[in-house]
């Protein structure tokens, strides 16, 4: 279960009042005369090393499974975020755990050394379960389902752990202000016996405070945090004090509920409790909950969280559909200064995440690059669409090779056709890059096989024509 963007409206630009004549390469140019190569916010990279560039692939429901992580990655993206995956599938131990990618998987294939650094979002309704999820996340599920259970049972409301002194140090956690609970989070974790190193997990845990979907309203989850803010504060809590002092805790919200002064208000609190609590930092949607998947964004509250926050590292997100969109957004959010980008770091908008607009379009990220080099950005040949088609379905045929059931030949095929089936929702957005479009559409829509998506290629993407 995640959030879905069914129903959401076709691509549009967001409510922004003269982003669309700010200049990406002179926005790339300031960057890295501020922060060097890849002009990213040194904030970042002090708690990444390897998040090198100011963006990102969003957590996408139904989408960022590992072969599109690692297709963004070979070319350029810097970070990526799983789908949100909610906390009692986790411990559950179903489907949900095995879509974040874990476990033993060899180098270059889904989940290896290739998908890093990777963040893992969670969603749900108890503190207790997101601290357990978090740490099963952490540990990739290396004790026994049971165990993650009764985790929940130690670190629940007046439940009193095994460990005495567990006990002891998070009663004063508790008891303590929200600046303390941030330094002494660290303490708490270590009691834990976390026992994957964290060069083996993910970079980051991301609480999902975003989705607006109604079935996970029922159970206020995601977005609807946001009518409930001292509940959202709660799971924050419980999340970074379960959490190694060595991997981030972050947050994605919306801006807010809806648009009344009230919601908007619920919104300050918990983003500056996050920080507050020891969170690294919170990427901010600029559509309301209420809004879902419709209507454009705003960049200006975004902007003017920006302005009011100088010292903390925040994130932006909404409407970026092309590459040019995210230089503009980290200008236009980071504009309250005259003359733009401020001349001290580190201030401004830390980095854009880039989720609907990076579905069938790896691209964006490599030509994101480009314009840092000083380079101009070039849409993809016919040539490396086919690669890029080919490489994805292999991948995407890696990964569900790994929980398909059957043996043999028969989980081949049923991997295969699995694959060839989930693959379309792929096709159809890679398909606009193509002269063709609707023809080669049409033509991936009915694959069955890998062999049927070859042949497509075969027919479609032998010719050296560039794309539009």
């Amino acid at each position: 279960m995640g959030c879905d963007g069914n129903n959401a409206t076709p691509p549009s630009p967001a409510i922004a009042p003269g982003a669309g004549e700010i200049d990406p390469r002179r926005v790339a140019e300031k960057l890295v005369s501020r922060f060097g190569e890849g002009g990213m916010d040194p904030r970042v990279r002090d708690v990444t090393p390897a998040f090198d560039a100011p963006f990102f692939q969003a957590g996408l429901a139904g989408y960022s499974d590992a072969a599109m992580r690692i297709i963004a990655r070979r070319h350029g993206c810097p970070y990526c975020v799983t789908e949100a995956l909610l906390d009692r599938t986790l411990l559950a131990g179903g489907r949900g755990f095995a879509k974040a990618d874990l476990g033993e998987i060899e180098d270059n294939i889904p989940g290896g050394d290739e998908d890093r650094p990777l963040a893992g979002q969670i969603m749900g309704s108890e503190p207790a379960e997101m601290a357990a999820a978090a740490i099963k996340m952490v540990e990739q599920g290396a004790r026994r389902p049971a165990e993650y259970r009764d985790l929940v049972a130690e670190m629940g409301h007046g439940a009193r752990p095994r460990d005495e002194e567990t006990q002891r140090r998070r009663d004063e956690v508790v008891e303590a202000g929200p600046t303390a609970r941030a330094s002494a989070a660290h303490s708490v974790s270590a009691s834990l016996d976390l026992s994957v190193s964290s060069d083996r997990s993910f970079a980051a845990i991301d609480v999902n405070l975003a989705c607006p979907v109604k079935k996970i309203a029922k159970k206020s989850r995601g977005g609807h945090w946001l009518t409930q803010p001292e509940g959202a504060i709660r799971i924050l809590e419980a999340v970074r004090e379960a959490t190694p002092a060595d991997i981030a805790v972050t947050v994605k919200m919306r801006r807010a509920y809806d648009e009344t002064d009230e919601m908007r208000e619920n919104f300050l609190r918990i983003f500056d409790a996050a920080y507050d609590i020891g969170c690294a930092w919170v990427t901010v949607h600029g559509r309301t909950v209420t809004q879902k998947y419709m209507g454009p964004s705003r960049w200006d509250p975004i902007r003017e969280l920006v302005r009011r926050n100088p010292e903390r590292v925040i994130f932006g997100s909404g409407d970026v559909w092309n590459v040019s969109e995210i230089f503009r957004m980290l200008d236009y959010c980071s504009s309250s200064w005259r003359g733009g980008l401020p001349a001290h770091p580190p201030t401004g908008l830390a980095g854009v995440s880039v989720a609907r607009g990076c579905i069938g379009n790896p691209w964006i990220f490599r030509q994101a690059r480009d314009i840092l080099a000083g380079r101009a950005p070039q849409a993809p040949s016919i040539e490396q669409q086919r690669d890029v088609l080919l490489q994805h379905f292999t991948l995407a045929m890696d990964v569900n090779r790994l929980w398909v059931r059957g043996e043999g030949e028969a989980r081949e095929e049923r991997a295969e056709r699995h694959t060839a089936r989930t693959m379309r929702k792929f096709a159809i957005k890679f398909a606009e890059h193509h002269p063709e479009t609707l023809a080669v559409r049409k033509r991936f829509i009915a694959c069955k096989t890998m062999q049927e998506w070859r042949g497509v290629l075969e027919e479609h993407y032998m010719s050296e024509v560039t794309a539009s």
